[in-house]
């Protein structure tokens, strides 16, 4: 059985949490239209590029070679969803010659954030790629904006932030368009290699169960279902329904082992772990890459740290009753 009262108290304190984050987002925005509005200057004098969250820009920076700096607005670790821009952010776009978005929702502050910056160019990353749909929940029908968690729909990724880099650099076509095909070649690889990692683990075991629904492309790619604690966004989602239809979900297909998220916290995640008999398998990147030091300092060791932490997880061969 569940804990109901445990369940009830965690929902509670992230209310409090939430509340607390609207008043610090008020403030954030009354300092943004003080901003100053003195240019950035990178560390270098190359042309410099501004993706929203660091997995683009790892994306980016693959693409770009030398010719350009690549910097992300936000920081290694941070929630991506509802970001808080703050001034310093807005007098880095000053002098960027793009800014580089995923789209589909995800980067929910950032027309506001544009609105602040000036006529800077933009280019969509998930323009053009067919999104895969939440299904159920109050999200049902909107696009799941995680399609970066495929290899294959980064690719289409790259494609578009070479054509965006010839366009504000056009002497580089010759660089941009070789780095591509270098950087494509190696998500390729990849491919294959996940899919080897992921088609070992039994078929009645390919069950992944996350805090977010940001899986939903490389399950479907690689054969494999999915649930989790909330579609997009973060843990204010979280509801003691929730927790108990994924607890009845759990224990149905037998799942062995279940996940988490690093820009979240995993508290309800190991409530439903100790209260369906699972085991917490351990931190997946999803919408942030570590820092250097950690087990995902690009996209390709993302995919590689969070495949390994599945096909580990996933391979037990019992299940606690």
């Amino acid at each position: 059985m569940f804990n109901k009262k445990v369940i009830s108290e965690y929902i509670y304190k992230k209310n409090k949490i939430l509340s607390l984050s609207i008043f610090l987002a008020l403030n954030i925005l009354f300092l943004t239209g003080c901003v100053n509005k003195n240019t950035y200057k990178p560390p270098n004098d190359k042309p410099f590029v501004l993706t929203t969250f660091t997995i683009l820009a790892d994306l980016a920076r693959n693409v770009a070679g030398d010719r350009l700096l690549v910097e992300s607005i936000t920081k290694p670790g941070a929630e991506i969803h509802s970001y808080q821009f703050t001034p310093s952010d807005i007098v880095k776009t000053k002098g960027a010659k793009l800014i580089i978005e995923n789209g589909l929702g995800l980067e929910a502050w950032f027309s506001k954030f544009m609105s602040s910056t000036g006529d800077i160019p933009k280019v969509k990353l998930t323009e053009g790629i067919k999104p895969l749909l939440i299904d159920g929940d109050a999200y049902a029908g909107r696009p799941n904006p995680h399609a970066w968690m495929s290899p294959k729909r980064a690719m289409n990724y790259v494609d578009k932030i070479v054509d965006a880099f010839i366009e504000i650099d056009p002497d580089g076509a010759l660089e941009y368009s070789s780095n591509t095909s270098t950087y494509k070649a190696k998500l390729e690889s990849l491919d294959k290699e996940l899919r080897d990692s992921l088609s070992s683990i039994p078929k009645r075991r390919r069950f992944l169960v996350t805090c977010e629904g940001a899986f939903t492309y490389l399950a479907r790619d690689y054969g494999m279902k999915e649930a989790y604690l909330w579609p997009v966004n973060a843990e204010s989602q979280v509801t003691p329904r929730r927790m108990v239809n994924l607890i009845k979900k759990i224990k149905e297909n037998e799942v062995p082992t279940i996940f988490c998220e690093s820009t979240v916290s995993a508290e309800a995640q190991m409530e439903v772990a100790k209260s369906s008999g699972a085991v917490f398998g351990g931190t997946f990147y999803v919408d942030s890459l570590s820092d250097l030091n950690g087990p995902a300092p690009t996209y390709i060791d993302l995919l590689r740290h969070n495949v390994r932490l599945i096909t580990k997880g996933l391979s037990i061969s019992e299940v606690k009753k």
